[in-house]
């Protein structure tokens, strides 16, 4: 079993954040740690509070996992701070962490902001050249690049730019888009479109932090990035498909619908 590691904030309502994560990589037969760099108080109405963690627990988070176990593959979700961007860093550069799923993670679908202003240069000067793909959403790319985003096209172009800001490939989301649910695959020669079916559900809470997790596990075990990115499009849309009404606003999506329905047969 090969070990995944996520690097990213707590939803206290277990739908996003580390939560998702490691739901992600035990579903898809990885074993998953965590580095815990923020706690939230949240609910599926939306993001009430959020406290950073201190440089110093993270750093030693990271220090205790490296030091002592074998890591195939991390990803990296919310990290909201310039102090906190620096030592995640200067720890997968240190320990030759690879590959890094990063998922550029800004605001919540409830609309508050998970990462400070002043911090979105600092992420992309310092974690971007680790990544081996990044993973914006249409509204994270369209802070990313400073561009618009509303068609194919304008995807393609997002990626290109974000592809030249260090990160070897680049997944940007379509899910915001009206029709199909395309995304769009770059790899710095070539564009690849992964189509979905629309699942029309509120409860997508998590699916950012799922989708980019699955492709670390993916990844772990050995896939190419373009078959674990393929394979990652498949599970969250199933994850989505089988969503649950959890309280009363957004739910999560269900990370163990497959295990689950294999169990009743």
């Amino acid at each position: 079993m090969k070990n995944v590691v996520t690097i990213a904030g707590s939803d206290s309502c277990g739908g996003a954040g580390i939560q998702a994560d490691l739901k992600t990589f035990s579903a898809l037969e990885t074993y998953g740690m965590s580095v815990i760099t923020a706690i939230t108080a949240q609910n599926t109405t939306g993001v009430l509070m959020v406290r950073d963690l201190d440089v110093e627990i993270v750093r030693e988070q990271l220090k205790a996992l490296f030091d002592d176990i074998e890591i195939h593959a991390v990803k990296i979700g919310m990290v909201s701070n310039i102090d906190i961007i620096d030592t995640i860093g200067d720890c997968l550069k240190s320990y030759q962490a690879h590959p890094v799923v990063l998922d550029p993670v800004m605001v919540s679908k409830s609309g508050s902001h998970l990462l400070h202003p002043d911090s979105k240069d600092r992420l992309i000067e310092v974690l971007f050249p680790l990544a081996e793909v990044v993973t914006p959403n249409l509204f994270e790319a369209e802070v990313i690049t400073g561009d618009k985003i509303e068609t194919i096209q304008e995807m393609e172009q997002a990626a290109v730019k974000i592809h030249q800001l260090g990160a070897r490939h680049v997944v940007v989301k379509g899910g915001h888009l009206s029709g199909d649910a395309i995304d769009v695959l770059y790899n710095g020669k070539e564009f690849i479109h992964l189509k979905g079916k629309r699942i029309h559900t509120r409860n997508t809470h998590g699916t950012g932090c799922t989708f980019s997790s699955a492709i670390a596990a993916y990844l772990a075990r050995g896939y190419s990035i373009t078959d674990a990115v393929y394979q990652a499009k498949e599970y969250i849309n199933g994850a989505i498909k089988h969503s649950l009404p959890l309280g009363h606003g957004v739910g999560p999506t269900h990370h163990f619908y497959d295990l689950y329905t294999r169990a009743r047969q």
